[in-house]
């Protein structure tokens, strides 16, 4: 009931369909076995994207009551998700197409996703995806740009040897875990609540009548 709720299932599918598509993609149109580091980024960024809409449940109110252990669910909840987008990525390693190095992946995954679930403690899971989007496309597609030599700044670029980015990303993953644990995903506007209510409800009567409920 908790994994249907936040959509895990629907989530899964789409961080596993996009590993496949940018694998295939680079085996199809590449003659080297190593992904270059801006698409292992990208790739990243896309399944921590696919990820993120399990950060919320469809009950603000149900996310604040104490009946549930909701700070070691939603923890345990983050590391799930850190789990999934490294371990999508490493299983590459042994096939024609390696999303590497083992760190960068487990870096960067684990950055971005703490600065995820510092965007759903302030501005909401549905929109906690803008920052980390914003932020890693600056660092890829503007590689030459005057701040880009900062390592703080571009640390999702660095190489995996990088203390900096090191800190950098270790720094917005535990502040995103404790933020995240402790406060949960901040209140919707009630327009959105009863709009994913009741997109919620049509899909329950849906299952229901295909399942003969």
């Amino acid at each position: 009931m908790y994994l249907r709720s936040r959509r895990a299932p629907i989530a899964l599918a789409a961080a596993g369909g996009t590993a496949v598509v940018t694998w295939s993609l680079w085996s199809v149109f590449s003659d080297a076995r190593d992904v270059g580091v801006p698409m292992v980024i990208l790739t990243v960024l896309l399944l921590v994207a696919a990820l993120t809409a399990t950060l919320a449940g469809p009950d603000d109110a149900l996310e604040r009551t104490a009946a549930l252990s909701w700070p070691t669910r939603r923890a345990a909840h983050l590391l799930a998700a850190l789990a999934v987008v490294v371990g999508l990525l490493l299983a590459t390693l042994v096939t024609g197409a390696r999303f590497g190095p083992a760190w960068l992946v487990v870096r960067d995954a684990a950055g971005l996703l703490g600065l995820t679930a510092l965007g759903a403690v302030t501005i909401g899971a549905s929109r906690s995806w803008f920052l980390p989007l914003g932020w890693t496309l600056a660092a890829v597609v503007f590689p030459l740009s005057p701040w880009a030599s900062n390592p703080v700044l571009t640390w999702q670029l660095q190489a995996p040897n990088s203390k900096a980015a090191a800190v950098t990303a270790a720094l917005l993953a535990v502040g995103g875990l404790i933020a995240y644990a402790i406060a949960g995903p901040a209140a919707r506007a009630p327009a959105e609540a009863a709009c994913e209510g009741a997109g919620a409800a049509r899909t329950r009567r849906s299952s229901d009548r295909r399942t003969g409920g």
